[in-house]
């Protein structure tokens, strides 16, 4: 199995697992319609740098910032550094 199957073979792995009350807009739009991240090194989290993260429901406070707990969201900045 190539990379790409098994890269796309685990994203729809991941769409099957979780709820996304946005229809995956972040795969469906190829990755362009993407949430501003970035990437600090936790496994399961990356940081949001969106504006209105408190309205997003996979994101969390801690301390001054928020972070994005999304699973799709994580393994596509994690994967693909976007």
């Amino acid at each position: 199995m190539d990379s790409g199957a098994k890269t796309n073979r685990q994203i729809q792995e991941i769409m099957h697992q979780v709820e996304c009350k946005r229809d995956f807009q972040c795969y469906m739009s190829g990755f362009k319609d993407l949430c501003k991240i970035k990437d600090i090194g936790m496994p399961d989290s990356v940081r949001c740098l969106s504006k209105g993260p408190e309205n997003c429901e996979y994101s969390f406070a801690f301390g001054d910032s928020y972070f994005c707990k999304c699973p799709l969201r994580v393994y596509i900045a994690k994967n693909f550094k976007k």
